[in-house]
Formats: C-alpha cells, structure tokens, sequence
C-alpha cells in the first residue's frame, strides 16, 4: 500500500465457492503478479484437488511470487504449491505486535534459497535469536524460545492502548533485554528461522520437549493426508503424549486405521521413538479462526476433558462438535 500498488481483496473460502479453482480465478481475471495467503488455505486447496487441475484451467502466467503467512508452512504443502505454479513460495514470518515481517525472503534485496520449513532469515533491523529457559542462546538447530533483541525497529508497536503495565508483563518481562515473541523453534546454522509452534504448543513427554510442528510436518508426508494438527494430551504417567488429527485427500479410500498405522509408523521413523506418538484421529475438518490458524489449545482442552470457551474468531463453531465426537469414540477424555 505504501508504495501504491493495486491490493485485490478476496473474501470468501478458497474451496467451494463454487470449487477449489477460486483464487486460482481470480489471479486470472484480475492479473495478480503477487498473491498472500495463509498455508491452511492452500491445504484446503490441496485436499479438494491433488492433482492441481482446476489450477490448469486458469492462466496464471503473471503471478511472479506467492507469499505465505500466518501459521507455519509444511513441506508437503510448500512443494506441492511450487511444482504446481513454478513460482518462488515465501513463507514469511510476522505478527500483528511487530507490523511487519520478522523473517522473510526479502525478493526485492536480494533472493535467498528457498529452505523448505524455514521462514528464511531474519529481515534488517531484526535481531532473532533463540533462548532456553535460563534466558541463555541456545546452539544452532536447538529448540527453544525465539526473542528479539530489544530495541525493536520502526514501525512495531510502542505500548499497549491504556495498559502500559501488561504491555511490560506480556512481552519484555521473562528475558531481560528481549522481546518474547511466544513462539518456539530455532535457527540453524546458516541464520535461517524455523517457527516450529507457539510456545505453549511445544510439549512435555516424560520429560522430552517436541515440537507439535516437527512431528505434523512428518504427518504431512503421507500422501492420503491433506492436513493434520498435533496437540499434547494429557496422561498421568508421562505428563503429555501426542495425539495427531488427520484430514485425508478427498476421495481417499484407503482405511483409516491402516492410515493411522502407518502415520504412527511415519513418525517412528523420522523422529524416534522418543515421540511415543501412539494416537491419531481421522476428521473431516479442523477448527480454525477466519484468518487459518488451528485451534490447538481448545482442541487440547476438549481432549483432557477441561472446560473452554469458544473462540469469538472461530470460522465454524459446529466443528467443535465433530471433534467432540471423533474423541469421544477415540477414548478421550480418558476419565468420560
């Protein structure tokens, strides 16, 4: 906007309005060169058509680059989109706190690699690093929570309205010096960012911090499975134990405990058995707020059986329902 290009605005869900080719659409009528988007969304897209045909029905010959945002990209998703559209795909990393990119592949400066998973490195003016709970900079490719080095740079938000106080409490209080972003993840050794989670959604398994995102993006290999979210259950003898949510391709017929079976093997595999990932539900769909983002923690809480609320940014509250139910038949809450 500042520079004073044309924004297009699309209201509406990417798939069945009136097909999965909707903003496939309007990139062609309205001759979008650079297109933003949140990953669930392309997800949705992927599980009503795999194969890409409605994108091949449209002329999409100026779209330069596509940007990602809002939640973590996965693999699968970020692979599946750049083979299906040959163009650059960002997957940027922002907040509404900071009001501008945190970590992003900066096209206009100078093009980085492309690393699947990473959000690239951090932007100029931003000075990311990774702490333990001590507060202390972790190693590279260590799990732990991502700050930044206080001053923060123009353009990010100076106080909270009327709530000095909070403002200090919320973001600046548990490491001195930094601001506490809330996310987990690392840096590998090249400077390249890996949001893994929120910090509350990395979790404790007899003793072992996991990352819900690390074992998601292993669930996001299978090729039956569209879209998956992974929470932390509680369980009395190892604290947390994983337990995955599976959204399959549309048109799937294979059997969904062969699915499961082989997801659990998936992870086995790639990350160990330090996972003790052992559980998974198939659903038809995941609850999101209308911006994309999963809602792990109410998830969570329906599954340990504690009471929540719903969200007010729920995109569709009958889909709690439905988790309700899937749990339900799967065992959860262990005590109902």
């Amino acid at each position: 906007l500042l520079h004073g290009c044309t924004t297009v605005l699309y209201e509406g869900k990417p798939v069945g309005t009136p097909d999965p080719g909707a903003f496939w659409r309007v990139i062609s009528e309205h001759n979008i060169d650079v297109m933003f988007t949140a990953p669930t969304a392309i997800r949705a897209i992927r599980q009503q058509d795999p194969s890409g045909n409605y994108l091949s029905k449209y002329n999409l010959t100026n779209l330069r680059s596509l940007f990602l945002a809002g939640e973590r990209c996965d693999s699968p998703t970020l692979k599946w989109l750049e083979d299906k559209t040959q163009v650059p795909i960002i997957d940027h990393w922002w907040q509404t706190e900071t009001g501008w990119a945190i970590a992003a592949n900066c096209l206009g400066i100078e093009p980085l690699p492309i690393i699947a998973g990473s959000s690239s490195r951090a932007c100029p003016g931003w000075d990311v690093c990774v702490l333990d709970s001590s507060g202390d900079k972790v190693a590279p490719s260590t799990i732990g929570a991502i700050c930044v080095k206080t001053p923060l740079p123009p353009g990010t938000f100076p106080a909270l309205w009327n709530a000095k106080q909070r403002y200090h409490d919320s973001y600046f209080s548990r490491f001195k010096g930094y601001y506490e972003t809330g996310d987990a993840g690392m840096i590998d050794k090249n400077g390249y960012i890996y949001v893994m989670a929120r910090t509350d959604d990395v979790i404790n398994v007899a003793g072992h911090r996991l990352s819900t995102g690390a074992l998601e993006e292993v669930l996001a290999m299978h090729s039956d499975v569209a879209e998956c979210a992974v929470i932390g259950a509680a369980d009395s003898l190892k604290g947390q134990l994983p337990l995955g949510f599976l959204v399959l391709n549309s048109g799937c017929t294979e059997e969904h405990e062969k699915i499961i079976a082989s997801c659990i093997e998936l992870v086995r595999n790639n990350i160990g058995a330090v996972a003790a990932f052992k559980s998974a539900v198939v659903v038809r769909r995941l609850p999101k707020t209308r911006s994309g983002k999963i809602l792990r923690a109410t998830m969570k809480k329906i599954a340990d059986g504690d009471n929540y609320r719903v969200p007010a940014t729920i995109e569709d509250v009958t889909v709690l329902s439905e988790i309700v139910e899937t749990l339900k038949g799967a065992g959860y809450p262990p005590n109902n």
